[in-house]
This record gives C-alpha cells, sequence and structure tokens, in this order.
C-alpha cells in the first residue's frame, strides 16, 4: 500500500514540479486524458516534467502514493494505449506527459543517436540530414508528431523495407520491481554516474563522452530483418507487434517502463532515389512482381506502400487539407497545429450547442475550396487501375528496377508504371501518408449516415499470394467502405472499415479477427495491442516480467487493470 493519499500526492507533485507543470482539473486536461481516434478517461493528474530527474521524482511520488502511472509523449497511438481507459482502476491514475523532453545526442560520429522521451521523428530526420545520414524510420501517416522512444515502445514498423521495426537493446529506464521499488536501469553502456541524480542529470546535459561508445554486443536496430522480409516463402509474417524475438527491455514496452533514453543506429543518406508509380488490375501481378523483387533483386527498394483505389478517393478528398498543409507549410509546423487543434475541440466539446468535430468540418470545407492537387498521371492512373504501389529506390537499386518493371510490364493488360518527376513523387508519397487521417475525416463527416470506424494492421504470411481480402456476406453487410493501404513488401497492412448505421462494431470485429486467423494473420502489426487487442501469451508474460506490480499502464492487451501482489504485500 502506499504511504501518500490522493491530496498528499497532489501536494507533493506540485511542490515539485511548479502548479505550471501539472494540471489536475479535469475540464483542462481533457485532451491529454484522450486517445488519437479513440478512448480515454479520468486522472487524478496529468503531469509536464521539465528535466529527467523530475521524471524521476514524480515516479518516486507516484510509488509512495500506490499510484497508476501511464507515460505519455506524443499521443499519436491508433490503439488507445497512451491514455487512461474508461473508469474502472484500483488505485488513483496519473499520466506523465514527456514531451518536453526532446533532446538528441549523435554519438559515434554520427553513426548512432540517443534520443530522450520527448524528442520526435521529424526531429531527429533534420537532425541527421545536416550530417548526411538517415533515420531508423521516417514519418508516417497520422504520426507527424511521433515520438522516437514511443516507435521503440510500441513496436512501430513504418514504410522503410530495410529498417524493420523500431528496435534497440539499449536503452535507460526505470521500473517497479517485484519488491515494489522503483529503480533504474542503465543499459545504454554509457558511463553516466552512479546515482539516478547523476545519470539523469549527466544524460540530460550530454555530459559523458559521445565517441567510441561500445555496444557492448547489444543491438541498436533490427539487424536481421532484410533477411527476414526476403524470406517469400515463409509461412508466418515478417513483423508483428507480438513477435517475441523483438520484445526487449524498453522495445515493445508499451508503457510498462518508464523510458528515459534508446539508443538507435542511424544509416547513411543515399546518394540518389527514384519513385516508380505502379497501377494494376490483378493482385496476383503485384505479388509476383513482390515475390521476384525481394528475392531476385541485388538492392531491395527503400519504400514500397500500397493503396487501393477506394482509399486513394478517401483520401484525395479527406485528407487534401493534410497533403496542402504538409506541402505548403512543412512537417516542422503540423505537430503544434495538431496540438492546437486537440485544444480547441476539447475546449468546444463542451459547449452543447456547438456542432461535434467542428474543426475538422471546418478545415474540410476549407479544403474543398482548392483546386485539383494531385498530378495528371496519378489521377489517370486512379481511373485505369484498383491498385496501386509507390515504389522507391535508391543508388544502384534504380537501373534493377528500371530494367525489371520494363520488363515485368512488358506484355502485360492488367498493369503498367511510371517514373515519377520529383514533384509526382512527393505527391504521391503525401497522399499515401494522408490516407489513415482521411479515413478518419470520412467518418467524422458522414457520423450521421455511417456507423462507427474499425481500424485494423495486419501483417499476413510471406508467401502469400492472395494477399488482398476477399469477405463474407456476413461481414460485407455491414460495411460501408472498405479502406486498404499499406506497406507492400512487408506485407502489412492497414484496414480501416466504416460500418453501416446500427451495425455492431464489437461483433464485426470478432468476425474479422476470425478471418484473420484463418489466414495465419498476425495483428496488431505495428500499432501494439493497446485497449483494443487482446495481447498473445509471448506478449502477456512480457509485460508481466517488465511490471510484475501492474502499475504502469495497466489493462492493455484487455489484460487485468488491478494491481498485482508484490513481496513487499505479502
Amino acid at each position: 500500500m502506499g504511504t501518500l493519499t490522493p491530496d498528499q500526492v497532489l501536494q507533493q507533485l506540485t511542490q515539485l514540479l511548479g502548479a505550471a507543470n501539472i494540471q489536475a482539473d479535469p475540464t483542462k486536461n481533457e485532451y491529454y486524458r484522450m486517445g488519437w481516434r479513440s478512448g480515454g478517461g479520468s486522472a487524478l493528474a496529468v503531469l509536464f516534467p521539465q528535466t529527467l530527474l523530475q521524471i524521476w521524482q514524480s515516479l518516486e511520488v507516484c510509488v509512495a502514493g500506490d499510484c497508476i502511472i501511464i507515460m505519455q509523449a506524443a499521443k499519436t497511438g491508433l490503439t488507445e494505449g497512451s491514455a487512461p481507459n474508461g473508469e474502472d482502476y484500483d488505485r488513483p491514475v496519473i499520466v506523465i506527459n514527456t514531451l518536453a523532453l526532446n533532446q538528441l545526442y549523435l554519438v559515434n560520429n554520427n553513426q548512432q543517436v540517443i534520443s530522450l522521451p520527448g524528442a520526435t521523428l521529424h526531429q531527429l530526420q533534420k537532425q541527421l540530414k545536416a550530417v548526411n545520414r538517415a533515420p531508423h524510420s521516417v514519418i508516417g501517416s497520422s504520426t507527424l508528431g511521433a515520438t522516437i522512444v514511443g516507435g521503440v515502445s510500441n513496436n512501430s514498423g513504418g514504410a522503410l523495407v530495410k529498417r524493420g521495426p523500431a528496435y534497440t537493446e539499449l536503452a535507460l529506464f526505470a521500473q517497479i520491481n517485484e519488491q515494489g521499488e522503483l529503480i533504474l536501469v542503465n543499459h545504454l553502456n554509457i558511463d553516466l554516474g552512479t546515482s539516478p541524480e547523476q545519470i539523469l542529470t549527466n544524460l540530460q546535459t550530454g555530459n559523458f563522452d559521445k565517441t567510441k561508445l561500445s555496444d557492448n554486443g547489444k543491438m541498436a536496430s533490427d539487424k536481421e530483418y532484410v533477411a527476414r522480409v526476403k524470406d517469400v516463402d515463409a509461412d508466418t509474417p515478417s513483423r508483428f507487434n507480438a513477435d517475441k524475438r523483438r520484445l526487449y527491455e524498453a522495445s515493445g514496452c508499451a508503457g510498462k517502463l518508464a523510458v528515459f533514453a534508446v539508443r538507435l543506429d542511424t544509416y547513411p543518406i543515399a546518394a540518389q532515389e527514384k519513385t516508380f508509380y505502379i497501377g494494376s488490375n490483378s493482385i496476383g501481378e503485384l505479388a509476383q512482381l513482390r515475390r521476384q523483387i525481394l528475392s531476385g533483386f541485388t538492392h531491395i527498394p527503400e519504400v514500397g506502400e500500397y493503396m487501393h483505389r477506394d482509399i486513394f478517393d478517401v483520401s484525395t478528398k479527406y485528407g487534401k487539407d493534410t497533403f496542402l498543409s504538409i506541402k505548403h507549410l512543412g512537417t516542422d509546423t503540423l505537430p503544434r497545429l495538431f496540438s492546437i487543434k486537440g485544444a480547441i475541440d476539447a475546449k468546444l466539446n463542451k459547449w452543447s450547442w456547438m456542432p461535434k468535430h467542428f474543426t475538422d468540418k471546418m478545415m474540410q470545407f476549407i479544403a474543398n475550396i482548392f483546386p485539383n492537387h494531385l498530378p495528371k498521371r496519378m489521377t489517370q492512373y486512379r481511373n485505369k487501375y484498383e491498385h496501386h504501389l509507390i515504389l522507391k529506390m535508391s543508388d544502384a537499386g534504380i537501373i534493377e528496377a528500371q530494367v525489371f518493371l520494363e520488363k515485368f510490364f512488358a506484355d502485360s493488360t492488367t498493369g503498367d508504371y511510371f517514373e515519377c518527376s520529383d514533384e509526382e513523387s512527393e505527391s504521391a508519397f503525401l497522399h499515401r501518408f494522408a490516407a489513415a487521417g482521411a479515413a478518419l475525416r470520412y467518418e467524422v463527416i458522414h457520423q450521421e449516415e455511417v456507423g462507427d470506424i474499425l481500424a485494423l494492421d495486419i501483417a499476413i504470411p510471406r508467401n502469400e499470394l492472395a494477399w488482398f481480402e476477399a469477405l463474407p456476406e456476413e461481414i460485407n453487410q455491414h460495411l460501408e467502405k472498405k479502406l486498404y493501404y499499406g506497406h507492400f513488401f512487408c506485407y502489412v497492412f492497414h484496414q480501416d472499415y466504416i460500418l453501416k448505421k446500427g451495425s455492431d462494431a464489437q461483433q464485426v470485429k470478432h468476425l474479422m479477427l476470425e478471418l484473420l486467423n484463418t489466414r495465419g494473420a498476425k495483428y496488431p502489426a505495428e500499432h501494439n495491442v493497446g485497449h483494443l487487442y487482446e495481447a498473445e501469451p509471448d506478449l502477456q508474460n512480457f509485460y508481466q516480467r517488465l511490471d510484475p506490480t501492474n502499475s504502469f499502464n495497466p489493462g492493455i492487451g484487455k489484460m487485468s487493470k488491478t494491481k498485482r501482489n508484490c513481496s513487499c504485500c505479502l
């Protein structure tokens, strides 16, 4: 049992952080208590620590008060795992938002980076570009503000074929052990001192040697992924959330640890890149293209993003504001804009006379005023082909792809390709990245006519040829729209279903998951189980090992929210 009452917890946290960095008023902290797409719950307070040491000291107070701890950064997860969930917790809930701690340190001659918990992928991409290096992942659809630590913690995969899931065995984190004690674990393999005060202060101020850091035999990326994705005859998926090969301390922890820093590999920037836009009306044709490229190429693709015609259309109309914002304002401004939008929505939702989702409707209205934003050849391919693939190659792989594609489509009556100009390439990827938000926008704009949105991200076996699903009528009858897009060479697909008005989302999801099980699919593939999926046994065991008292983010994976006995309570 904790030694502090909830009131004492709030008092000590206020003294520690200052009144400006703690928000206990539920009318003012709602944004931080709600999920990106869905979900939410109550909390005793939301904290905004300004130093790593303040995070540690806040954790000490939370442990003393027997509080549940939910670590939160950009809150861009799609499965409700980075916010409270419901009102049925057995202890007070404290949310700790880490976005203020956004330092990045390039080490080992820029070949690796050390990221604090608030640093974003976009921030890393910019910093590495200045030294001619590239990050382990690139920004995707809904996650323009996504953090590096969040990606590692949630098994995020992303669009890069060669890199696989965000993964490292080098991290610094706090956990609560079986005795109910808060401990700090330094597995960065960097000498930062001995006490938490020394370790965290030296890390945040960059007071450590940044050259010739040993990894002590530990990996700072998934170095086996290329071989895995090239094995096109395997009857298992290439990557998925519960793959025990890639569950290691901070990697895949899903908030079951308080992660202070991770150490990751960086990569050389390609000297040249070329994008090819492929259209086809044959799923078999694209399946063979994938198999031949992965098994036969010396240089596999950098990126291979798939879009079905239906999501192409939805993204064209309902992702238009995202597309135009990124193109004309740049990604630098978007995380701040999303944050402002969320704060405005939270305020407006309290006024019963205001229409729901007012900002989305206003942004959609403004976007509709602008003329068509897609290049002519992309629109022509939309009219001609059902399936679209955006293929990016680099350096020697460009010629390899040019020769292959010319031969592959020479006699095809069902597909074709073109080489993109720089503008076409930018537009193709912006269009794809706007897709996930566009699906949600469609559901919001048509909320009076349609039901809920059911969003799945799945990984199918690498040897599958019939990769595009065929749904039985018992499922089809409930669907208004089926929207398919994803990472084609990894065989990881995002599948958003807009349900018909009155359809039971839970029933449809149950039927859908049963069907996926028969296909040998794994789910979720890269967004973590959160509160929407049941964790597989391997994942449940991993969570319990990391958090034996069930104090960090309890309830994820549809596991228990109640406290587990630790030796100090026996």
